[in-house]
């Protein structure tokens, strides 16, 4: 019988978990697709919000789906609410509130005030399942969704 993880190693695979969400973030908004993906497991799986019902499956189909995005188009994740539900020392579940704002780069910039918005916003979630993976966290499974949206 396993005796339970102590507080140090739980709010240690909470912080890590965290530093996962929020990674995963910086690097969608850079468009470091090539970064992102090596945050997933290598049969990794991502729901997408457009299609829940149809996974991309490991890190390549993950990235060539990335890649596919329109490179004028700039995002900003804000993310939120992370709550982290540690289920063992190599397993946790992670639920993530997500704003996203997206511009467009093809015109000039407002100034020092940047892009102007692109005209929704949306609200989301992430339901992550992440694993200890060869001495990292990473992601087994990322599910994607909007709640809520607003236009102009």
């Amino acid at each position: 019988m396993t005796s339970p993880l102590s507080r140090e190693a739980c709010t240690a695979i909470e912080q890590a978990c965290t530093r996962l969400v929020l990674t995963a973030a910086d690097a969608t908004d850079r468009q470091d697709y090539a970064g992102l993906v090596t945050l997933f497991t290598p049969d990794g799986k991502l729901f997408r919000p457009t299609a829940p019902d149809a996974p991309l499956e490991g890190r390549e189909a993950i990235e060539a789906s990335y890649q596919a995005r329109p490179a004028q188009r700039i995002t900003r994740h804000f993310c939120s609410n992370i709550r982290v539900q540690v289920e063992s020392a190599e397993r946790a579940r992670v639920s993530t509130y997500v704003q996203v704002f997206a511009a467009d780069t093809q015109s000039e910039p407002d100034g020092h005030f940047g892009w102007p918005l692109a005209g929704r916003t949306m609200i989301g979630e992430f339901d992550d399942l992440c694993v200890l993976d060869q001495g990292a966290w990473r992601f087994a499974e990322r599910h994607a969704r909007f709640i809520m949206h607003r236009d102009g």
